[in-house]
């Protein structure tokens, strides 16, 4: 699988399940906004129904009707909603808690009253106040502005939400667009450095053959040499050809390909001074699916990590096959008695870019990684490491 298509695959996935979390979030807040919105409106509805009946106990006493009018004006008025008092047929003769002051009876206010009536028919009933079982005026209520706040606050959460996702997407694009920069220069200096190598030699070895003394063994061992180069030439070009596509598997027994890469990095280590020292230990392994160009590479990253992590001592790097646990599984541990990584470096080592040398872009381990786990579906970790003792890096494939 391409890094492009499991990038996006793995960011749809993140994507469906923060949409869904985001709306779980939403509608928890939305459930618990209307309950209380409607214990809100029960109270106002008992404080509504206080009120209308007290008015028509009072009612029946006084006759008056502006001793009505004002028992409304001022008893009424001390609640924290929207009333309006209106005659049987619905006319309003009273009200509180508007826009419209309650003094006014002019037809524009009468008509800005009676869309708020229509308003209120909408949100509660009204309450019938009567006399002797007649009808004698109707008590309407709306809602507070504690209510229509409320109503209102998943909306506004949501709106936060949606402020906080839309930074932390256009950071999170920031970020990987930075980190694909970043890849994409370290793949060109990778590539430069990998193809660096057998072309100096095969220059050296051109040079060779122009000598007109060269002997017939001597230009027999250069031409071996040169194809041994070629072959390198061309292994590399395959490793490169599998980034961004679907990379074949093959079940491959791993033993020989993992000898392959200690006998190319053998040649390669210090023959003088503190040598270093490869141990191989294989064990009877079913063969596994593999791209041997793309699982060549990350043995080579991580051989190579650890031979870096043992300079400076007398190197023992020792390379373990074994079945897992009898399971169709295998397991692949590489280790070394190197400088060892601390526990708060643990989640670091595999990020692009990290890198504890003075030199290099920090993709090795980065690169090991994706191999085995995104296309070879495995799992790389760090089995163990102690400060000053080593470290063991295991692949389960």
């Amino acid at each position: 699988m391409s890094f492009r298509k499991t990038l996006y695959m793995s960011s749809g996935t993140l994507r469906y399940l923060f949409v869904v979390v985001v709306i779980l979030c939403i509608a928890g807040i939305n459930f618990y906004v209307q309950g209380l919105v409607k214990d809100l409106r029960k109270q106002s509805r008992d404080i509504a129904e206080f009120y209308a009946l007290t008015y028509q106990r009072l009612a029946v006493a006084a006759d008056q009707p502006e001793v009505l009018d004002w028992l409304f004006v001022n008893i009424i008025s001390r609640a924290t909603f929207p009333l309006i008092l209106t005659d049987r047929q619905g006319n309003p003769s009273s009200w509180q808690g508007l826009t419209v002051p309650d003094t006014a009876r002019s037809p524009e206010a009468l008509k800005q009253v009676r869309k708020v009536l229509a308003k209120m028919r909408q949100e509660n009933d009204p309450i019938p106040i009567t006399y002797d079982e007649i009808v004698l005026s109707y008590l309407y209520f709306g809602d507070s502005v504690l209510i229509s706040r409320l109503q209102f606050l998943p909306w506004v959460t949501l709106s936060g939400i949606g402020l906080l996702v839309l930074a932390a997407f256009l950071s999170f694009v920031s970020i990987k667009s930075s980190e694909q920069r970043f890849i994409w220069v370290g793949m060109a200096k990778e590539t430069a450095h990998q193809l660096g190598t057998p072309i100096s030699s095969l220059m050296g070895w051109l040079e060779l053959l122009k000598m007109p003394h060269l002997g017939a063994a001597q230009r027999e061992q250069t031409l071996t040499d040169m194809e041994t180069d070629l072959k390198r030439l061309e292994k590399i070009a395959a490793r490169f050809s599998h980034i961004g596509s679907e990379a074949l598997l093959d079940p491959q027994e791993v033993e020989p390909i993992l000898h392959d890469v200690c006998e190319y990095l053998r040649k390669r280590l210090p023959k003088t001074g503190n040598q270093i020292q490869l141990i191989e230990t294989y064990a009877a392994c079913k063969p596994v699916p593999l791209n041997r160009e793309l699982f060549e590479w990350a043995v080579e990253n991580l051989l190579k990590n650890a031979i870096d992590a043992v300079k400076g001592k007398k190197g023992i790097i020792e390379i373990i096959t074994k079945p897992l646990n009898g399971k169709n599984r295998i397991v692949i541990d590489i280790s070394d008695n190197g400088a060892g990584i601390t526990a708060k470096r643990r989640n670091d080592i595999f990020k692009a870019g990290y890198s504890t040398k003075k030199r290099g872009w920090g993709l090795g381990l980065n690169f090991a990684k994706r191999i085995i786990e995104e296309y070879h579906h495995g799992r790389l970790i760090i089995k163990e490491s102690h400060i000053g003792k080593g470290t063991t890096m295991r692949m389960i494939l």
